[in-house]
């Protein structure tokens, strides 16, 4: 059974009502309706808990994909309660970690505009990401001062990030818009969504599912703190909150 998707309306939700459709033998939950991320994309599933109707708790380890992406699976963290079949929940996201993984998987697209080059992996965490870019054909790429400045100016500008929508043949009319060498946007749902910066994607526009935040000035302070070589090809950038400073 597909599940109603409402992080895709709105990615500040952090609490909505659910009712149970299936309860799977590995304890993993679907409801008709979820405001839960699933892991997907290099970043993690949302954890948080389920509020049930006499006030006691069923805690959420992760969230991940079930056979299809509009199949969302909440599962459990172990020795929780199970609830029933028809049961109406309250659900809660725990939104302190859900908003730090929107700023940087923000972060991490604005640095794809800084490294305009064809992504080879990514990893969204709370506290530092990855980018790996292959830049084999780079004879002099940046350094981290450098692309730290260049992110920082494209935060301080205060862009909009916003959601458009456009159809799978639309996507693959423009092949362009695929960053990541890799891995391929996920289509057969009809649409796909593309994350935009700046007023009419004037700084970026690429597909992507997962949670941004609303404008850039939200990421706050980011900066490079190692860029690392992998190979003959690929350089893995990894990005922090906060200066360099700070953590010196």
């Amino acid at each position: 059974m597909t599940t109603k998707l409402l992080f895709r309306d709105d990615f500040y939700l952090s609490t909505a009502e659910g009712t149970v459709t299936v309860l799977h033998e590995d304890g993993a939950i679907e409801l008709d309706q979820t405001c839960f991320y699933a892991t997907s994309g290099g970043q993690p599933g949302d954890i948080g808990f389920f509020e049930r109707a006499d006030g006691s708790r069923i805690e959420i380890a992760t969230t991940k994909n079930g056979a299809t992406k509009d199949i969302i699976l909440h599962v459990p963290a172990e020795g929780q309660p199970s609830p029933l079949v028809g049961e109406k929940l309250t659900i809660h996201i725990d939104w302190p970690r859900r908003y730090k993984l929107m700023r940087m998987h923000t972060a991490c697209h604005i640095l794809s505009v800084v490294c305009p080059y064809p992504v080879t992996g990514a990893a969204v965490g709370e506290d530092e990401s990855r980018i790996d870019f292959d830049m084999s054909e780079i004879p002099d790429p940046l350094d981290k001062t450098t692309a730290t400045e260049r992110m920082m100016a494209i935060i301080n500008q205060n862009h909009p990030v916003y959601l458009q929508w456009i159809t799978d043949e639309e996507l693959a009319a423009n092949p362009d818009l695929v960053k990541s060498k890799n891995v391929r946007p996920p289509v057969g749902l009809g649409r796909v969504s593309l994350v935009c910066i700046g007023e009419n994607s004037s700084i970026d526009s690429q597909p992507c599912g997962g949670t941004h935040v609303s404008e850039t000035q939200e990421v706050g302070p980011v900066y490079i703190s190692k860029i690392e070589k992998k190979g003959k090809e690929n350089r893995r950038f990894r990005i922090r909150f906060g200066t360099p400073e700070e953590t010196a």
